[in-house]
Order: structure tokens, then sequence, then C-alpha cells
């Protein structure tokens, strides 16, 4: 749980839930289970069970607590639509980013299913709750296809680790794009034209486009810069803005 996170696209990270399960290929080396089974067995450490799931009801206040208006990344250890959460818990979370009006909260899934079902409950969607889901190959674009019926004022992809072209994927009713490479032990490699496509489409439809890193064992080293420049592109709720090369 922190006030401040050091990824590129938010300002701050709270995690109401922890732990979760390999459901696609990005997340086979997922640094939130590696971080959290460093700790498992480790008596009082909030990780003590590693990454089995677990609801954080002491946690749901925490929001509130910050009065400067944050970008608050929702379960960097987790993910809030995991079946094992229940709905009365979810729905307390987004009573907190209701009540947390100040903060944009982004909600990040690759449960996009049960985000929608989600969304039937919980009316209206607040404003200030952005909604993504994660792309990491063509075999899961229609992840987007379920987060366009989800009424959000802002819905974003997150295709990171990206690990294949996307030519397959539609940007319709999307306001938002992050692109990364996969860093860490056992990385796999990303292709310069899978990000330089992604940028161009865009760019030509309109959608701000944030390149996160290449990632690779040294990530720091390889750097976030595309083609000679930085691309930190954010979105303004429910409108498109120029996006320029």
């Amino acid at each position: 749980m922190s006030e401040r996170s050091t990824i590129e696209w938010t300002d701050a990270t709270w995690n109401p839930t922890t732990g979760c399960d390999k459901i696609s290929p990005g997340c086979a080396h997922c640094y939130a289970e590696r971080f959290a089974e460093r700790w498992r067995g480790v008596e009082g450490h909030p990780y003590e069970r590693g990454f089995d799931l677990q609801q954080r009801p002491e946690r749901l206040g925490i929001p509130l607590t910050w009065k400067k208006p944050l970008r608050v990344f929702v379960n960097s250890m987790s993910d809030l639509m995991h079946e094992g959460v229940s709905d009365d818990f979810v729905l307390q979370v987004f009573e907190t980013m209701r009540r947390a009006h100040w903060h944009r909260f982004q909600l990040l899934t690759k449960r996009p299913e049960r985000l929608l079902r989600i969304s039937q409950l919980v009316k209206p969607w607040p404003e200030n709750v952005w909604t993504g889901v994660s792309i990491e190959t063509s075999a899961w674009v229609w992840r987007a296809d379920w987060l366009r019926q989800v009424p959000a004022a802002v819905r974003f992809l997150s295709c990171e680790p990206l690990l294949g072209p996307l030519l397959n994927l539609s940007l319709e009713d999307i306001h938002w794009v992050i692109v990364g490479g996969e860093s860490g032990a056992g990385c796999r490699p990303m292709n310069s034209e899978w990000v330089r496509q992604l940028r161009d489409r865009c760019v030509a439809e309109g959608v701000p486009f944030f390149f996160k890193q290449w990632g690779g064992l040294q990530k720091k080293r390889a750097g976030r810069e595309l083609d000679g420049r930085a691309w930190d592109q954010l979105p303004l709720p429910q409108m498109r803005q120029s996006c320029l090369l």
C-alpha cells in the first residue's frame, strides 16, 4: 500500500485485495507474485501468506486520507475482478472510490466478463473511475470488446507485456493505450515494430498513447524513448485529443 508509485502512468497504488492466479500468457512472470512470495511465512509481514488471494477490509478507507488529488492504480498486487473477491467487497471498494471523488482511480483487469457484470451493479458508474483491460497478444483482444460495454468515462488498454503484434485490435471507444515490454528474470522480447504499429494507429485515430518501457533485464538502461522521444500522453474523459508526431 503506497501513496507513491514508481509506475510511470500513475501517482499512487492502493491494494484493497492482494494475490491472484495466472490466467493468460502475460501472467507468466508476474512481478507482484515474485515480490509477494519472497515474504511467505514471515510472521507479521503483509505478505505472510505470499500471493494467496486476500480481501483487505482494513485498507478500504486509505484513499480518503490522501488529500492531494492523485491518479491511483487500484490493485497493483491483485485483480479486483478475481472470482474469489466477493461482490459485496467489490462494491465497498467502489463506494470508497465514489467518496474519494478528487482522485482518478485506474482499475485494470484481465477478467472483463466480471467487470461488465459489476458495472450493472454499480450505477451510476463513478466518473473518476477509469477502467482498463490487459491485452498481451492478439488472442486476447476480445477483452476490449467487453470493456467497450462498460460505461466508464475513460476506457484504456494496457498492452504490457506486449508479446506479439495486435493487428486485429480495434480502438473504437478506447480512450487511452499503454504499451510496455516485460522486464526482470525470464523476460520475453518485444519487437519495436509491434510498438510502432500501435503508436501509429493511436496517432491516426486520436487515441492518447503512453509508452512505459522497453523492458529487458536492465530496463533503466533500455529506457522508454520511442523514435527519439517519450510518449506520455494521458486521456481526457469522454473525448479524444490531438496526438501529433
